[in-house]
């Protein structure tokens, strides 16, 4: 893969394509735009070519005034030219906590684990409370210089009370949001998510630390392929299922690491003159265990009157059974949490009751009906007695064992009103924060009763820290009795989840919302929940069932005169048939959406519709009616500053001037549309854009121009792992080869977009994929196999009753006529 100094070869390709497509739109051959900007015609070659990394700041200038280029046209030149920030960089995560304080001892497994030139993968395992993440997180400390393309700490949540173990597929889509992969461009299926993940981990060398983990089936789709990567994992079982693993057994401290640790932590003045022997007899009370040690000696360090012997008398004797660890512990705890004082004490319970797994101080202050400023004070004595880790900083959590023992104690009267607090804390939050990234959408959200919302400087940074406690709260929420909380972070999480391609929890999400509106017979919160289980249905290509949750959504809002949640149904439902092949219909749902939009004034409504049916009308032949449609949705995407869908609207009507040979127009709304996805970082957009512009040149008989876009389409299109382009680009590349008369090549790549579009289960572009086997088959004269592909590509339009695919020449009329003809 390339290195962040240089950015991705794709985005160099694209630039380089813009400015030919710049040049072509003005009517200028190389050698005139050479003559007209003063530079060498080399230098231009070179820049059209990719070939030219870093132009001049004057070659840029001369460029800007010799193609006539916009404001927005000559700021993207120019970021793609001179400035890094310009174009997304390889992200280079790291995520480590903090290193423990005062580590001593496992001299011998550090060694084990520092072995990094042999170890790929490395499985920690041990008792609770032994100190197994301490030692990943120090070990790491120590390998991190190691491994350049930084660090992946993931929580899998194995054995944490009143928090469900983590998906292996959710924790892909994470891992690969995090190391740069878009949403959309993340896959459905958990094993697709798998390959994606070792495919992007192949150039580059990380460290990946899997902590607490519940068994081989959660841990294997995480680790490395192989490579300069290496993982370390940690889990209270022995993983002899990861055959491939280093196993590092960790027991409990030996006596004198124990007495070192102790030591340390209390401070050498606070056990000065104590004998060894006394020592001894209080780690050995402790367990040897790592976690009670440090609580022990936390106690002995805030109370400077006491002793050691003082200590020793508050601690029980230890125990010797097969439960001694867990004893040491919770007599530990039981210590500590008697010496706190009483608003300490409701501080620690409360946290305990928080279903998420770490937590900031704003939502803490919400928690305890504290200010800030008290919370900030009440979480600092709490670590100060190792209650509590800080593992980055202004992020709070505990040790499982103390959050089981912090849920243990008898509760507060007050706990659900807490809880409430809490709730409505991170419920407005999320409210805020979703109109800041997503302001056009703001009218398609459930409101809150406006309250004081914290100010959140950097909205995604936020989601990335709270997404995992959103839906922790929403599944408390929907067991614990909270039905309104349900309802409003299942819409508002909505455009989140898709965004970042976390389909199974959005399902599980819209799920728990869906019954606990049914439960409460609130007709509008089911109608709700099921439009986002079709969405997402939709995006999982699982169209049948996507339009049954649409259809029953669109039933409850006729049935209730609900027409925002019927413009969206509908909406839906003609994104769903054309999908499907359902044109007609479709079509019929769009405009009856689009109507209902300018009835009520709903902009982003009326939007989806305009560009919805304005496709379909494309699609099907009506080019003038597309085009209206299309050029109005382009209007109010740039009036409402949406960015998505101007881009798209440019797209739509660059294929309609396509079709009707008005070559120049298209090339300029391609080249506007690329110019904005690569702007935006909106890399769907950009593969868009050039495969756009790779029809246009292979209409033209450009050919070397159409082969450099599709390559380009099938190489970013594969980094970024969206199956969907990739069968696109494929598909056209092989129609391409097919036109230079190289019918082999164009056959194996016809073979594989056919395996893509079957794998995605998406029947019309089989019958696309088909056609193409069909053509080259015959044209190598391979009869019967082009009789049997022309076949299957019938049979499936006629499954769809459909007469085309969006694909002119793909349709029954023209599939016929090649049987009859063919011998």
């Amino acid at each position: 893969m390339p290195s962040a100094e240089t950015g991705p070869p794709v985005r160099e390709h694209a630039l380089g394509a813009l400015v030919r497509a710049w040049r072509e739109r003005a009517l200028l051959t190389q050698e005139q735009l050479a003559e007209r900007s003063g530079l060498n015609v080399r230098t231009i070659r070179r820049l059209e070519a990719g070939e030219l990394r870093r132009p001049r700041s004057t070659s840029l200038k001369l460029l800007v005034e010799a193609l006539g280029l916009s404001p927005d046209e000559q700021a993207l030149l120019t970021a793609g030219g001179t400035s890094q920030s310009a174009r997304p960089s390889r992200t280079i995560p790291r995520q480590l906590p903090a290193d423990v304080a005062a580590f001593v001892g496992r001299t011998r497994e550090l060694a084990v684990l520092d072995d990094s030139g042999t170890v790929v993968i490395a499985a920690i395992d041990g008792m609770a409370g032994v100190g197994k993440t301490a030692l990943a997180v120090h070990a790491a400390h120590q390998l991190a210089p190691r491994f350049p393309d930084g660090a992946l700490f993931v929580d899998l949540h194995g054995y944490t009370q009143g928090v469900a173990p983590t998906g292996p597929g959710d924790t892909l889509a994470r891992v690969l949001d995090v190391l740069g992969v878009p949403g959309e461009s993340i896959p459905r299926h958990p094993d697709d998510r798998a390959a994606l993940y070792r495919s992007v981990l192949a150039g580059r060398k990380m460290l990946i630390v899997l902590d607490n983990a519940a068994d081989e089936a959660q841990v294997r789709p995480l680790l490395p392929g192989g490579g300069g990567s290496m993982a370390l994992v940690t889990s209270r079982r022995r993983l002899v299922g990861l055959d491939e693993a280093r196993t590092v057994s960790v027991d409990v401290l030996p006596l004198p690491d124990a007495i070192a640790l102790f030591t340390a932590t209390a401070g050498e003045d606070r056990v000065e003159g104590v004998p060894e022997e006394t020592l001894a007899e209080v780690v050995r009370r402790c367990g040897l265990l790592p976690l009670a040690i440090r609580l022990a000696a936390a106690r002995l360090r805030t109370h400077p009157a006491w002793s050691v012997p003082h200590l020793l008398e508050r601690l029980p004797e230890h125990l010797t059974d097969a439960h001694a660890g867990q004893h040491s512990i919770t007599a530990a705890l039981d210590l500590s949490y008697r010496e706190l004082e009483e608003e300490v004490r409701r501080a620690y319970r409360l946290l305990g009751s928080h279903p998420g797994t770490d937590i900031a101080p704003d939502a803490a202050a919400a928690l305890f009906a504290r200010s800030v400023a008290r919370t900030d004070r009440l979480l600092d004595q709490l670590l100060e007695v190792h209650l509590l880790q800080e593992p980055v900083p202004g992020r709070y959590r505990f040790h499982d064992l103390i959050r089981a023992h912090a849920a243990s104690v008898e509760p507060d009267a007050d706990r659900r009103a807490a809880l409430n607090r809490l709730l409505d804390h991170y419920s407005q939050t999320a409210s805020a924060v979703m109109d800041r990234l997503y302001p056009y959408q703001a009218d398609m959200r459930p409101r809150l009763p406006s309250a004081s919302v914290p100010d959140v400087a950097d909205p995604d940074a936020w989601l990335d820290a709270e997404l995992a406690n959103l839906l922790a709260l929403a599944r408390h929420a929907a067991e614990g009795g909270f039905p309104h909380h349900v309802r409003h972070l299942s819409a508002t999480l909505h455009r989140c989840l898709r965004t970042r391609g976390r389909y199974t929890d959005a399902e599980t999400l819209h799920k728990r919302a869906l019954a606990t509106a049914t439960a409460a017979a609130d007709r509008t919160a089911e109608m709700e929940a099921l439009i986002g289980l079709g969405e997402i249905r939709r995006l999982q290509g699982r169209y049948e069932a996507g339009t049954e949750y649409i259809t029953r959504a669109l039933d409850i809002a006729r049935a209730t005169g609900h027409r925002p949640g019927e413009l969206q149904a509908r909406n839906c439902l003609g994104m769903l048939g054309g999908h499907s092949g359902q044109y007609a219909q479709a079509l019929g749902h769009q405009a009856r959406a689009l109507a209902i939009a300018r009835t009520i004034g709903h902009s982003t409504g009326e939007l989806d519709a305009l560009i919805g049916s304005g496709n379909l009308h494309r699609i099907m032949g009506d080019h003038e009616q597309g085009a209206a449609n299309l050029a109005l949705a382009l209007d109010l995407a740039r009036s409402i500053g949406h960015r998505t869908s101007e881009s798209v609207a440019l797209l739509g009507l660059g294929h309609v001037h396509v079709e009707r040979g008005e070559y120049e127009r298209a090339a300029g709304c391609f080249t506007q549309a690329l110019a904005l996805a690569y702007g935006a970082g909106h890399r769907v957009s950009e593969l868009d854009s050039l495969i756009g512009l790779g029809h246009l040149y292979r209409i033209q008989r450009r050919y070397e121009q159409a082969h450099d876009c599709y390559r380009q389409a099938l190489d970013l299109a594969r980094e970024i792992g969206n199956r969907n382009w990739q069968f696109e680009a494929l598909h056209r590349m092989g129609r391409l080869r097919f036109d230079l008369g190289d019918a082999g090549e164009a056959l194996d790549d016809h073979r594989q977009a056919l395996a893509v579009a079957t794998d995605l289960g998406q029947p019309s572009d089989q019958a696309r994929a088909h056609d193409g086997l069909a053509h080259a088959h015959a044209a190598l004269g391979h009869h019967d196999d082009a009789r049997r592909h022309w076949s299957e590509a019938l049979a499936v339009l006629v499954s769809l009753g459909t007469d085309q695919t969006e694909e002119g020449g793909v349709d029954v009329e023209t599939i016929r006529a090649h049987l009859l003809r063919s011998p």
